[in-house]
């Protein structure tokens, strides 16, 4: 009995340990001053996470092991609450689940994304933080124990709701200060805005002074459809640290 204990034991080890190899780690943490209620969803070929959405209270962090084949986007769902009904939203970021999870629901523009495919071409992590789809809390991705490519860290540090255009921004329900800034694509529906029709190649899509607008206040920050050059960042082998509300950081 004993043997068949401990050969139990070393297999159920065995498993645990060969899963940690297989799998990536994300260590969410948040910064900011409030609650934030952080969302995943997973790309069309990745299977969904054990989990796609949970509160994460002020000075907490939470660590999800991650598929290293997975790909998909997670953000900072922030103003979230329950109505008399008990259906859960949030003023930015809301995936539409009317829940805790956002079961495979993509976050309501705007929100800053966070954006991966893990074990790319050669190996390779490609990773951004995107402002594409508006913006609405502050973000940080620090790679950890990558084996290659430039791992470097990316991300949004700055509050941008304050300094958010007129045009561009999202109101409280009261009318008083901004909780999101939205792209130029959502506010106005422009193609020159969209890259879509007769502009939807990187020839005839460039920078317009709303995405300028994002791109100097986080430059690492992809800021329209067709930044990649200066936004998209790769790395082999690692964990990976997201923080929300981070301190100023420079690498």
């Amino acid at each position: 009995m004993d043997r068949i204990l401990l050969a139990g034991s070393f297999l159920t080890l065995l498993t645990f340990s060969f899963v940690s190899v297989q799998a990536t780690s994300f260590k969410i943490v948040n910064k900011c001053r409030t609650t934030i209620w952080p969302g995943f969803q997973s790309g069309a070929n990745s299977a969904p996470l054990t989990t796609t959405g949970f509160a994460l209270e002020s000075g907490e962090s939470r660590t999800l092991h991650i598929p290293r084949s997975w790909s998909g986007r997670l953000w900072g769902r922030t103003h979230c609450g329950r109505d008399s009904a008990g259906k859960f939203s949030c003023l930015a970021g809301d995936c539409g689940s009317g829940k805790l999870e956002c079961e495979g629901g993509g976050a309501k523009p705007p929100a800053t994304l966070a954006e991966f495919t893990l074990n790319g071409a050669d190996g390779l992590d490609f990773y951004d933080v995107s402002l594409v789809d508006g913006y609405n809390i502050p973000m940080l991705i620090v790679p950890r124990g990558g084996t290659k490519g430039g791992c470097g860290a990316t991300g949004c540090l700055v509050d941008l709701n304050g300094a958010c255009p007129t045009a561009l921004r999202v109101a409280r329900g009261n009318g008083k200060g901004s909780v999101a800034c939205r792209s130029a694509c959502e506010a106005f529906g422009d193609p020159r805005y969209c890259c879509s029709e007769a502009y939807s190649t990187p020839d005839t899509c460039g920078p317009s002074p709303y995405s300028l607008f994002f791109k100097h206040a986080c430059p690492r920050s992809y800021s329209y459809a067709y930044d990649d050059k200066t936004s998209t960042y790769t790395c082999a082998s690692a964990d990976y640290v997201i923080i929300f509300c981070p301190l100023p950081y420079t690498r």
